[in-house]
């Protein structure tokens, strides 16, 4: 069995690498600044990796690399199985086949892996693209809620998502030469990214703050003296203060808002505001789920299911007229039953155990990488309790192509870090 050969480090230019590198930069850098800018850089790695069928690298295949790659496509299996059993067409395969398609752009990263600096620097650009587009639309256009090319949910939490990588970023920018720089670019870049989700409104990638912090704890506080770490503590406590009390970001008026919006629910009133309405779908869904929780209703028999419950007066009619029941978890458990929940579930827990396994790496870089898998995971599960996200193409082709470029460069590094050390020895 023949075993690869790894170089020292990542910047060796060949064409390939040079390639790869410029669509892993693209595909976050103009994700959300362009219409389906997030289709760019996924389609040119997928384009890109018909390389490996030419070229044929050895790639030294794992038990987590193959793992990773059969929960992906076990996801598509199950969108698939879905939409056949249930008589959906192929329309319904549309965006469970992302993540097949996915895993030959997992392999092309882990094989001709693209320069850090020009995977983080897009990801950099792509939340000050969004937060600063964000911004210019809600101050100088005046517009309530910014969602630029998407809806502002969709918009939002991915202008989180992209600030929060930034974030993730700094392991890998305290190893470089010009590391001040990269620290600076990565900071500014972080809070553009957090301040696009602010101004649009999007309430449910707040949520998850605090886990997205414990993350980032784990992984860095070790690295920071004691004093820094309580400044730092502070800082992000202020900084969230004056985010709250400063009415311009609109974040204490939707933040009271859904206060208001709960408290009338509980008192019984299921008239057709945004928190009641996602409280009337869940209701809803577990109304089907009950009746049938293995395999699910399909997409069209839970539209016609809500419909019922609605007309029935079960639920909201207003809620009983969309798509999904704005929650991935309650939306999977009702139309692919208890098997695709587990699915789904599988999708971000096991490539996030195995990214976990480095948050303490000595090797900052690895470290960087392995906090971001993470985070990708902790920040969808977090979306997905208030909007059904991968149900639409932004958010499974973010989380689809990210998690092949992130599992393809650590898998690669980690090779390369074994690689080393069995030669030093």
């Amino acid at each position: 069995m023949s075993h690869p050969s790894f170089s020292a480090s990542f910047p060796v230019s060949t064409p390939i690498s040079i390639y790869t590198s410029l669509a892993a930069f693209l595909l976050c850098a103009i994700a959300l600044v362009v219409p389906s800018g997030y289709s760019l850089g996924a389609v040119m790695l997928l384009l890109g990796s018909v390389v490996l069928l030419i070229k044929r690298p050895a790639l030294g295949l794992n038990r987590q690399d193959v793992l990773v790659m059969a929960v992906m496509a076990v996801y598509t299996l199950g969108g698939v199985v879905e939409a056949w059993w249930h008589g959906q067409g192929i329309s319904a395969m549309d965006k469970p086949v992302r993540f097949l398609l996915a895993i030959p752009v997992l392999l092309l990263v882990m094989a001709y892996p693209p320069r850090l600096a020009w995977f983080w620097g897009g990801i950099a650009v792509g939340a000050m693209g969004a937060g600063g587009w964000a911004t210019w639309l809600k101050v100088i256009e005046s517009v309530a809620r910014p969602g630029g090319y998407n809806n502002p949910i969709q918009f939002g939490n991915l202008s989180m998502l992209l600030g929060v990588l930034c974030l993730a970023a700094m392991g890998w920018a305290v190893t470089q030469r010009r590391r001040h720089l990269w620290v600076a670019l990565f900071l500014v870049a972080a809070l553009f990214g957090v301040a696009g989700s602010l101004v649009s409104g999007s309430r449910g990638g707040w949520i998850g703050i605090p886990f997205v912090l414990l993350v980032l704890f784990r992984a860095y506080a070790p690295l920071m003296l004691k004093r820094h770490s309580v400044g730092v503590l502070v800082g992000v406590l202020l900084a969230g203060a004056a985010v709250y009390t400063v009415p311009e970001t609109g974040v204490q008026q939707r933040v009271h808002q859904a206060v208001e919006q709960v408290q009338r629910y509980a008192s019984g009133d299921r008239s057709s505001t945004s928190v009641a309405a996602r409280f009337e779908m869940w209701r809803g869904a577990s109304h089907l789920i009950a009746e049938k929780p293995l395999l699910g209703w399909g997409t069209e028999g839970y539209k016609q299911g809500m419909q019922d419950l609605g007309s029935e007066g079960v639920i909201n009619v207003h809620s009983s007229t969309f798509d999904h029941a704005h929650n991935e978890f309650f939306d999977s458990f009702a139309k692919r039953g208890l098997f695709g929940l587990v699915i789904l579930l599988a999708v971000y827990l096991l490539p996030m155990r195995f990214f976990a396994k480095e948050l303490g790496a000595s090797d900052l870089s690895i470290r960087a990488t392995a906090t971001a898998g993470v985070l990708l995971s902790v920040t969808y599960i977090d979306f997905g309790l208030t909007q059904s996200f991968l149900s639409h193409n932004s958010g499974v082709m973010m989380f689809a192509f990210l998690l092949a470029v992130l599992w393809g460069i650590y898998s690669r590094q980690r090779k390369e870090l074994a690689h080393a050390d069995l030669y030093r020895d």
